[in-house]
């Protein structure tokens, strides 16, 4: 699977192309040795994230699937997903693509540096999951649980905001509805 996708480079507000493709070893290598101190350093949700766990996680169970955003000969973002498990709140427990897992590198964030590199690496990653949910039959029905910091993320990508999960550790819970058109 390979989907070719646009970002924006901050430094000159240029698009340049990425890449949105299966989570391979050298995604979790750059997650491992690019990333992660960086995500230590300032504290992120999910520095403790084990994506070498995760990938070999979606090797063993079908109904889980890894994705990575590539720019510029690096991994840009990371997106873990289940597709047959999870029900709608919207359509009343229709099946939906579950995002468990949805990262940016940390030269993306502006709460980590001042001008970030990429925009566009999580909106690609959210958008191609509902591709995905279409794909599978779903109609473009996406959900997911948002850390504190990524609630006005989602929010901002028009996604309905369910509040507080009380099942889910207090995690605002995030749903989009059938799609009306096409992506």
């Amino acid at each position: 699977m390979q989907l070719k996708v646009e970002l924006i480079r901050r430094a000159d507000n240029l698009l340049i192309e990425g890449l949105i493709v299966d989570l391979a070893p050298n995604h979790v290598d750059d997650f491992a040795n690019l990333w992660l101190e960086q995500l230590r350093i300032v504290e992120a949700d999910d520095k403790f994230w084990d994506w070498a766990f995760k990938r070999d996680f979606i090797d063993r169970n079908e109904e889980y699937e890894g994705y990575a955003l590539e720019a510029e000969g690096c991994t840009q973002g990371l997106m873990k997903i289940e597709t047959q498990r999870h029900g709608s709140i919207e359509a009343l427990g229709r099946r939906l693509v579950y995002i468990e897992y949805l990262t940016t590198a940390p030269w993306n964030r502006k709460e980590i540096q001042r001008l970030p590199r990429y925009r566009g690496v999580g909106s690609n990653l959210l958008r191609y999951a509902r591709i995905r949910s279409v794909e599978l039959g779903y109609g473009g029905r996406v959900g997911l649980h948002s850390l504190p910091g990524s609630v006005r993320f989602y929010d901002d990508q028009m996604m309905t905001n369910y509040g507080a999960d009380e099942e889910n550790d207090d995690l605002v819970y995030f749903e989009y509805g059938l799609l009306r058109r096409q992506l």
